[in-house]
Parts: structure tokens; sequence; C-alpha cells
């Protein structure tokens, strides 16, 4: 099926920076989500980042079909399971963004 002009394709792209008391733990509840989420409808990709410079950071990078895709996800199953599992292992909550993708097409 070809794209036409006004076929306006609506990613949703969330990142979500963590910052661990007990990285062991966090990265354990955060590689069970990666792949649960991963099959949940509307999810492109989600990939699992641990900073270089700081090790107790991780980050992930969401890339969703539309904001209500990713909107079904934040109120999933999937995504209260992880939130309740990182109580008690974060140094503070989590930093959450929506970002908008301009030129985060898919190459293929």
């Amino acid at each position: 099926m070809a794209n036409h002009p006004n076929d306006e394709i609506q990613l949703a792209i969330v990142t979500m920076r963590f910052d661990a008391s007990d990285p062991g733990s966090l990265l354990a509840i955060l590689s069970k989500y990666v792949v649960l989420s991963r099959m949940q409808p509307g999810c492109r990709n989600i990939d699992l980042c641990a900073s270089v410079t700081q090790p107790s950071r991780y980050l992930l990078i969401q890339k969703w079909d539309s904001p209500a895709a990713q909107r079904a996800h934040f109120d999933s199953d999937v995504m209260i399971e992880m939130a309740r599992s990182c109580a008690g292992i974060l140094v503070s909550p989590p930093d959450i963004d929506l970002w908008d993708g301009p030129s985060a097409h898919d190459l293929h």
C-alpha cells in the first residue's frame, strides 16, 4: 500500500530515565518490562540503555505507532507492574518525557 502525501504518521516517542539505588534489581525489572512491552499493540520498539558515565542510570526509549497506542500502554498491566516493582529501588521518580519524532521514521 503506497503512502499518499496527505497520510499522516503519528509516532509517539517516550523516554523514561531511571536512577537506581539497586541497579541489579532495576535492570531485571526493566529487562522484563521491555520484553513484555514489545509485544503490546502499537509498539514499534523499546530500547533499554545503560549509562556509561553513571552506572546506576538506565534509559528506556519507546516508539509507538500513535499517541493513542502509547497512552493505552501506560494504562496497561505491564506498565503498572513495572512501576510497582520499582518501589524502593529508585533514587527519585523516573524522568518521563514525550517526544515528537519528525525524523524518527523506520528505515524500511
